[in-house]
């Protein structure tokens, strides 16, 4: 196999969804899986849908579109704010979008009239995170511009927290977001339908929801994260019963040498910036790696026991391996998190590898891979029960 590589584990992520699909369906919310951390990799999106997610979710109509061209037919939402240089496409490709600007409301309208489609709206409410919303005291008026708008519907409410400032969802900002759904649930006239969507967040609110946090109208959650790296992202931590092993970064090795570990010399800055401090060690075994900044964030791998990143140039990964010298063109394995998967996905210069051991969706019940049986015992998915 070639490398740099990542290598996503297809059935282990199916068992991380199934399981966070099975235990929020107990608390009344359903899943939205997102694919963005992916490119919208078809591959990824089909594990999903097996695995029950209600619908599948990116913020890149790029990605959304290869989905299409994939196959994909289930409901799609674009989880990022359109850009309206973008709505034709949007409307034309997915289902569903993220807003918070009337101007983008406006052009959505207008170009779902022309293609005579149907485009669903949830707005965006700010609730301290300052990322993306509208002020709850501006949803109002937003509301009543959409019932006057043809082609758009309005159908619920979102909130996005922890990615900005690391804002933690919690039954004060969850409470506000459901309190503002009653309230225009009740503004509504006769004719109206309640919302159909109250979406709170996305991985991070998974430790509020398994915490006993009061519920009261979320009914949908983002998740990415969480399936693909069965982590909770607020403090990094796995999440029980989570597989945090289901893709791996691996890159090859083209120089090892003993090096000191001070260097010498009048030190200015690097090409990214100030230097690391070095601390003087003695001479280390130093090895190379054909990847770099330009590929991964390397603050964000997880290496194996023994060995240490101790930095990065555009397309070198230094790493000290410890009590071994490594051969030159063997291969290290990194856990990467969500921001070193992120780079690593989107550079052309990483293979991406699927690996599906097991084709899930086609296997008898007494074909249930050994892992999917030991996580549900008698509470099998219905596809593996005798």
């Amino acid at each position: 196999m070639s490398s740099p590589r990542i290598e996503i584990d297809l059935d282990k992520i199916f068992y991380n969804a199934k399981t966070l699909v099975t235990r929020l369906k107990a608390h009344g919310i359903s899943v939205t899986g997102v694919t963005k951390a992916c490119c919208g990799a078809p591959q990824l999106a089909k594990v999903l849908l097996r695995a029950g997610v209600t619908s599948l979710g990116d913020s890149r109509i790029e990605n959304i579109e290869r989905m299409r061209k994939a196959g994909i037919k289930s409901p799609i939402t674009l989880i990022r704010s359109p850009m309206i240089s973008q709505v034709d496409r949007v409307v034309a490709a997915a289902d569903i979008s993220l807003n918070t600007e009337p101007d983008v409301i406006r052009a959505l309208s207008s170009a779902a009239r022309k293609t005579r489609k149907q485009h669903g709206i949830i707005l965006m409410i700010e609730l301290g995170d300052l990322r993306e919303g509208l002020m709850p005291c501006d949803v109002g008026k937003t509301i009543q511009l959409l019932s006057i708008l043809p082609n758009v519907t309005f159908i619920g409410l979102g909130a996005n927290l922890a990615c900005r400032n690391g804002i933690s969802p919690d039954n004060d900002n969850m409470g506000t977001l459901s309190a503002l759904a009653n309230r225009i649930d009740g503004a509504a006239d006769a004719t109206s339908h309640p919302m159909s969507v109250v979406s709170g967040g996305n991985s991070s609110n998974l430790d509020w929801v398994f915490s006993g946090g009061n519920i009261r109208r979320i009914n949908n959650l983002r998740l990415g994260e969480a399936i693909l790296l069965g982590c909770d992202p607020l403090h990094r931590q796995p999440i029980h019963g989570l597989y945090t092993d289901a893709i791996r970064l691996t890159g090859e090795v083209i120089e090892s040498k003993t090096k000191p570990s001070k260097p010498w010399g009048t030190i200015a800055q690097t090409t990214f910036g100030e230097p690391p401090i070095a601390q003087d060690v003695g001479d280390v075994f130093q090895a190379i790696l054909a990847i770099g900044q330009q590929d991964v964030d390397p603050s964000g791998l997880c290496p194996p026991d023994g060995i240490e990143v101790l930095g990065a140039s555009s397309d070198h990964l230094l790493l000290n391996t410890g009590t071994t010298q490594m051969r030159v063109g063997s291969e290290v394995s990194f856990l990467p998190d969500y921001s070193a998967l992120l780079r690593a996905m989107t550079s052309p210069y990483v293979e991406k590898t699927y690996i599906e051991k097991v084709e899930i969706s086609r296997l008898m019940p007494q074909a249930a891979p050994a892992f999917v049986r030991a996580a549900y015992g008698s509470g099998l998915p219905h596809q593996y029960r005798a």
